[in-house]
């Protein structure tokens, strides 16, 4: 990682239009903005040189863009794997045991939560609640959700990363999004519409 960030042209070009979104004065609203172009352009790191070169376009305290760059959990301000694996280990997931789905994936990788493996691929985090409990258990890995996992499914996905293939993303059972199990169902299939 170097000491110095600069945007590349094309991602100069989506800073540019991002901060036109906003009106003369108000151009600091694009902070968490630049800070997602800046770690997607970074190996998905926002390292000290990407938030000076935040600080220093939008005019703003290097502190001030520090600040938001650490309090949110969608920015990384410490380097991660290509693969950044964020478990949901919450009462939704817990129920439909994510702790298949982590401990499969720590016997898989031998790293745990807030570790990357040697090679560089994946880093394992933990995360509060990813919003999809219906479909839970649910790993988020990079910008793509892997929902109705099994530890056996979730070793099959690491192979398949590691192969360089990306796996479909939703849901990893026979479902239609968040369909119940079985698949959609409309109102006249409902026991108390025919009463």
């Amino acid at each position: 990682m170097s000491d110095t960030f600069e945007f590349s042209q094309e991602n100069r070009k989506l800073v540019e239009a991002v901060i036109a979104k906003y009106p003369a004065g108000r151009q600091a609203s694009a902070v968490l903005a630049l800070l997602d172009i800046g770690q997607r352009q970074n190996d998905n790191y926002a390292s000290g040189a990407v938030i000076s070169a935040v600080a220093k376009l939008l005019d703003m305290p290097r502190i001030r863009v520090a600040e938001v760059a650490s309090f949110y959990t969608m920015i990384n301000t410490e380097p991660v794997g290509k693969y950044l694996l964020q478990f949901c280990t919450t009462t939704p997931c817990w129920l439909r045991d994510s702790a298949d789905v982590v401990s499969a994936t720590e016997k898989h990788l031998g790293i745990s939560f807030g570790e990357t493996t040697g090679d560089g691929l994946f880093t394992m985090r933990e995360v509060e609640c990813l919003g999809a409990c219906v479909n839970a258990p649910i790993v988020q890995i990079n910008d793509d959700m892997y929902e109705d996992l099994t530890g056996g499914r979730m070793v099959e996905i690491l192979d398949a990363l590691q192969a360089g293939d990306v796996p479909p993303h939703g849901p990893q059972i026979k479902r239609q999004t968040s369909a119940p199990m079985g698949g959609p169902r409309t109102l006249t299939d409902l026991d108390f519409v025919k009463s």
